[in-house]
């Protein structure tokens, strides 16, 4: 029996995602053909479902790793497809694409020898800024969660590259920029601006295969719970996540 293609596997990639266990889906996803996996896993960054689209990142991670661990090259290969989505150039937007690079990064170190400097880059006025607010956030992301598994690769150089983003009119930026300084290990809480500690502006909060409403000063809570409600005055409610 020949293996089903095109559309028939785009749909099952489709319902794998909005499985609500994490651990199935992932599962799941891996036993489809690499090459087939990595182009749906590709349009459904596209989803008009935030979900879906932060499920398929996910996905990609696992994908990037398993191809770092077999097929190097390969790997490399999926990484200039993320940067070219990312290129005025490329015609598109790069929707998911830098949420990817830090999700793969963050899975191995090897690619993040080679590839973490453009992710920073991305912020940087100069080097290769991208001044789209939608994939700002995006990018803050991909940091944050890189942050998380390298912290030391979250240079003093970089790191000012984020701080603009705590004082952003949206929301969601600031609660990201926070989300990445505090992955990787600093600044300490009573060292964020002090209006950071108290904002209660909730966001949509990706925890791996679900969202959670939190607000800025939960994101905090949960970063950093150990070093929380300081002198500054942290709300005694802040959850923890």
């Amino acid at each position: 029996m020949s293996r089903p293609h095109g559309r028939k596997i785009r749909q099952q990639v489709g319902d794998i995602l909005n499985y609500p266990d994490r651990k199935t889906a992932l599962d799941r996803l891996a036993r489809i053909p690499e090459n087939q996996l990595k182009g749906h896993l590709f349009s459904h960054f596209y989803s008009p479902e935030a979900l879906i689209r932060f499920r398929s990142v996910t996905a990609m991670g696992h994908l990037g790793h398993r191809m770092a661990e077999t097929r190097m090259e390969s790997a490399r290969d999926l990484m200039r497809r993320i940067l070219w989505n990312l290129n005025d150039e490329s015609g598109g937007i790069g929707w998911g694409s830098a949420e990817a690079m830090g999700e793969i990064l963050s899975r191995h170190p090897g690619l993040a020898a080679e590839f973490d400097s453009i992710l920073f880059s991305y912020l940087d006025p100069r080097a290769n800024f991208i001044d789209n607010p939608d994939l700002q956030k995006g990018i803050l992301w991909g940091i944050g969660t890189y942050a998380a598994a390298a912290p030391d690769r979250l240079t003093a150089d970089r790191a000012a590259s984020i701080v603009p983003f705590l004082d952003d009119p949206d929301p969601v930026k600031r609660g990201y920029a926070v989300r990445a300084l505090i992955n990787a290990g600093g600044p300490a809480p009573d060292r964020l601006p002090e209006d950071l500690s108290t904002d209660r502006s909730k966001i949509e909060l990706y925890t791996g295969w679900d969202f959670k409403t939190v607000r800025i000063c939960d994101v905090i809570c949960a970063c950093a719970p150990d070093r929380t409600r300081s002198n500054k005055g942290m709300p005694d409610d802040c959850q923890k996540m």
